[in-house]
Formats: structure tokens, C-alpha cells, sequence
């Protein structure tokens, strides 16, 4: 049995996906998760839910607490990570509706903590290798699974994370197009950079919703859009993600 950590929450509140299933209310010393979580069984692992934004999603991207949210999973001796996110395309050949099992990130936050390491206690330097961030073995079972259902899905992705709330200007989505990122959101890389600070295998599955702000033929991403298109796909992602679970021993 293991224990896995799930964080996106939207779609996953289904009372059919986990049995046994209970809230926990958590301090961790960075403060409380930016949800209960919500607890249960899937298959022979348990499972743990954290709702990134809230259950009413009513945190912003900037507040959200992240480190609580990581160390949590820490407390509770969580073995694998995996997170959803809505993203934009930044490519053409990244439809709305398909999936990017993510493999490398760009932070471009400004505002967030994003690491545990405040202080280099006696003299012990602390600077977590970085340049494979997302777990292979994760990503291998979540590719797998996308084959099997027969899901459009993209096997490498550059995410790139901004600050938010809002949305890119032109220019910026064009920038970040020529920087080599492959999708746009508000989300992923602190969690992924504190998931490696704690040691805890870490991998999210994105879906496209959007093209962000660069194509001139596209109406550019708001957030009536992202709504919709995630809700029409949200299925797809949270089977993929029993499907993968259900895969690790």
C-alpha cells in the first residue's frame, strides 16, 4: 500500500472515486493547507486530496499556501504526488482538451515562498539539483495509461508559471513562446519545487483550455473560456488519474 497525494481538487469530489473516506483538518508549521483534506481508499492505496484554491476556489494563484499544502503531504508520509492544472497552449500543435503530461518548468513568480530553506542552519547549504523536476517513474505510469484510453495527449512539456491572477498581454505570451515554453499557468512550479525540497515524487497531468494571448486568430483566454473547457474534459483527467494510481505498486 502506498499513500498519494493528489493536489487540483475540481472534478475529484465525486463520492464515488474514494470509500472510507473522512476529512482532515491540518496544522503544519507553516500554517494550515489551503483545504481539509479529504482522505480514502482507491484500490489498495490511500488517497489524500488537497484543493489548491480552496473548496469554493476562492484562494488566489499568489496566496495560495503552498508550503503548507507540501508539508502536509510531508506530515502524513505521503509517497507520490500528483497534480492536475488547467493550462494555456503556447503551441498550435496543443489542442483545448488535451493533456501534457509536464516534464520541465519555468518559474516566473514573484511574490511566492517558494522553498523551505530559509536559513542555512550550522553551516549545512541546502540547494535541491533541480534539472529533472518531475518524477520519471510518475510520468511513465501517467503516459502509459493516456496510451491505453486513447487520449490526445502531449508525453513533454515546458510549463511555464506566472504570478497572476491575471491573464498574459500579448507580448509576454509571445515572450514566453520564444523562451521555449510549451504551456502557461499560475500554479505548478512552486508546488513542484517544494515537492523536490521535501522529497516527495512529484508529477502533474495539465489540460489545455486555452491558447493564452499570442494566437491572432483566437479569441484570447478568459476566464469564461478556461471554465468551459475544463469542465468539458475534467472526466478524462480525473479517470486518468484512478487509472495510474490503480497502476502503482
Amino acid at each position: 500500500m502506498k499513500k498519494i497525494g493528489i493536489i487540483g481538487g475540481s472534478g475529484l469530489n465525486n463520492p464515488d472515486i474514494l470509500t472510507n473516506t473522512a476529512h482532515l483538518n491540518i496544522q503544519t508549521a507553516y500554517g494550515a493547507p489551503s483545504s481539509p483534506i479529504k482522505k480514502g481508499k482507491m484500490g489498495k492505496h490511500e488517497v489524500y486530496i488537497i484543493a489548491r484554491h480552496g473548496q469554493a476556489h476562492q484562494i488566489p494563484p499568489t496566496q495560495v499556501n503552498n508550503r503548507a499544502n507540501i508539508q502536509a503531504f510531508k506530515d502524513l508520509g505521503i509517497d507520490y504526488i500528483i497534480a492536475t492544472t488547467a493550462v494555456g497552449s503556447l503551441k498550435e500543435e496543443i489542442q483545448r482538451g488535451d493533456l501534457v503530461i509536464i516534464d520541465q518548468f519555468i518559474d516566473f513568480t514573484r511574490h511566492r515562498a517558494i522553498s523551505f530553506f530559509d536559513s542555512f542552519e550550522d553551516g549545512e547549504m541546502k540547494h535541491t539539483p533541480m534539472s529533472e523536476p518531475f518524477n520519471a517513474f510518475l510520468r511513465e505510469k501517467l503516459i502509459k495509461q493516456c496510451n491505453i484510453a486513447g487520449i490526445r495527449f502531449h508525453k513533454l512539456g515546458t510549463v511555464i508559471t506566472i504570478e497572476g491572477p491575471r491573464f498574459s498581454t500579448k507580448a509576454e505570451s509571445h515572450m514566453f513562446r520564444n523562451w521555449g515554453a510549451d504551456i502557461i499557468n499560475m500554479s505548478v512550479a512552486p508546488e513542484c519545487i517544494l515537492a523536490n525540497e521535501a522529497q516527495i515524487p512529484y508529477a502533474a497531468v495539465a489540460m489545455s483550455t486555452d491558447y493564452d494571448s499570442w494566437k491572432e486568430n483566437e479569441t484570447p483566454v478568459s476566464w469564461e473560456e478556461v471554465l468551459k473547457v475544463f469542465n468539458e474534459n475534467v472526466q478524462k483527467v480525473t479517470q486518468l488519474l484512478i487509472n495510474t494510481i490503480k497502476e502503482i505498486d
